[in-house]
């Protein structure tokens, strides 16, 4: 694949660049989330389906934590790439440091809130019965890793912000690949059960984290810092902030419906209808990868091409983000929709020497798994609006609407629906709040972003 400057942002055309920006990103999301899959399907193989629950509970504390070094590489990757655009590589260098010295005092800090609050936080997120003890185990370990996975989720934004997005997928595979190998070795070969797989998980954000300072002292980078650049600027951070907020925002809402629903749906099924959920969520982060992927290539080409003015070129951005991102989800849409049992099955062990405890609840996530499927995705073709429009706002440095949009779905019409729906509806008021949300969370995303287009693209053009 050829390789994309940053310059080149602004010259080549827009679904070519698209292309060359997508695919990297969604082969590297597709790699990731494989990782997060068959590690689950490992664990669930190998040690059972209560410590694929056990994991569930531990995500949302570990991924709050490693999102807070996303926000910030999000929230300066967008300055990063419209200072590009603007010829200003001075700024851009100053916004690489200041979030590198941001994204380690504030994960450092956080990990050590997180130790010292484990035995209230695990019941909290549903870690309760059965799940507690493995869920600890697996929560220590990771979050000693957590720190290094802040800073590839920080890093690998501004791979992306200088318009190399061969090497940011190099750095979501890297890890990815090394986690399932020390899956197979720590939990198979050892049986090491829940501890191999947290040091398998913990030693893939290492390896994640090694490359990515790699490529940034290696002349592939244009970012060159030196010790000045790490001092915080006011300014910058500033802008760091209220951009990033909106991924710190959305990624504290996803920790808090995990919260919610591992707290809801154990009340409706216990263990095991936490872990269909469980596998929901897998799902969730896997099978979207390539609308996902094509969002992750827009944000620097939208950002860069406003901050160089060349609005005919954004509007074209976006249309062909849309175009793209929904023609994928579609195809994903398709094939949940068909093989919803077969996907589930691939979670549960069959191992013949499995208790009656064990079978039973195989038996009822097997039978539970597909329905809830179904209607989780249900609205999955029409998410593309949602998301390239509520990523344009954040690309252009816009952070209020970028926030608002952002958390329309799970925070202003998914978390209301939750708390109202089961209350009549049972574990299928739980399910069908995925797709209400998604529809109501579309149709004011594309009002907003058509308003905006119109207003700040058409009549600047014009």
């Amino acid at each position: 694949m050829a390789k994309v400057s940053s310059e080149q942002l602004g010259r080549e055309p827009i679904g070519k660049l698209l292309v060359k920006q997508a695919v990297p990103a969604s082969i590297g999301i597709l790699v990731m989330s494989l990782n997060v899959l068959v590690d689950s399907i490992f664990v669930g193989n190998w040690i059972g389906s209560i410590a694929i629950a056990a994991i569930n509970v531990v995500l949302p504390v570990s991924f709050f934590i490693a999102a807070l070094g996303m926000a910030i590489g999000i929230g300066g990757s967008s300055i990063i790439s419209r200072a590009l655009g603007e010829n200003n590589k001075e700024k851009a260098l100053k916004t690489f440091g200041n979030q590198i010295s941001l994204t380690l005092l504030v994960t450092i800090v956080m990990v050590i809130l997180g130790l010292y609050y484990v035995n209230s936080l695990i019941p909290a997120f549903g870690g309760k019965g059965d799940i507690f003890g493995p869920a600890k185990i697996y929560y220590i370990i990771v979050l000693y890793g957590v720190p290094f996975l802040a800073l590839c989720m920080m890093g690998n934004t501004v791979i992306r912000a200088e318009g190399k997005p061969r090497f940011a997928m190099n750095a979501m595979i890297i890890p990815s690949v090394g986690n399932l190998l020390m899956d197979y070795i720590f939990i198979y070969v050892f049986d090491w059960g829940m501890e191999g797989a947290a040091w398998a998980t913990t030693i893939g954000y290492f390896l994640c984290f090694a490359y990515i300072l790699y490529f940034f002292l290696s002349k592939n980078s244009e970012l060159k810092l030196n010790w000045s650049h790490f001092g915080f600027d006011r300014p910058i951070l500033k802008e760091i902030g209220a951009l990033g907020f909106v991924t710190l925002s959305r990624q504290a809402v996803i920790s808090l419906i995990y919260l919610l629903m591992n707290n809801i749906l154990f009340g409706l099924g216990g263990e095991a209808m936490i872990a269909v959920y469980a596998i929901i969520a897998r799902m969730l982060m896997f099978a979207l990868f390539p609308v996902f992927g094509v969002t992750q290539g827009f944000l620097p080409i939208a950002g860069f091409n406003y901050g160089a003015k060349k609005y005919q070129r954004v509007r074209e951005s976006i249309n062909t983000a849309i175009l793209y991102a929904a023609g994928l989800a579609f195809v994903v849409f398709v094939g949940l929709m068909i093989f919803p049992a077969e996907i589930a099955a691939l979670f549960l062990s069959n191992q013949p020497d499995m208790s009656a405890s064990e079978l039973a609840m195989n038996s009822y996530v097997l039978e539970h798994t597909p329905s809830a499927m179904r209607w989780v995705f249900a609205a999955t073709p029409i998410i593309a609006v949602q998301l390239i429009g509520a990523a344009y706002f954040q690309a252009i440095g816009k952070a209020v609407p970028a926030l608002l949009l952002t958390l329309s779905r799970q925070g202003f019409f998914f978390i209301p629906l939750i708390l109202i729906l089961p209350n009549y509806l049972g574990e299928l008021g739980v399910w069908i709040s995925f797709p209400i949300a998604d529809v109501l969370a579309t149709f004011v995303t594309g009002y907003f972003l058509r308003k905006e287009v119109r207003a700040t693209l058409v009549e600047k053009h014009e």
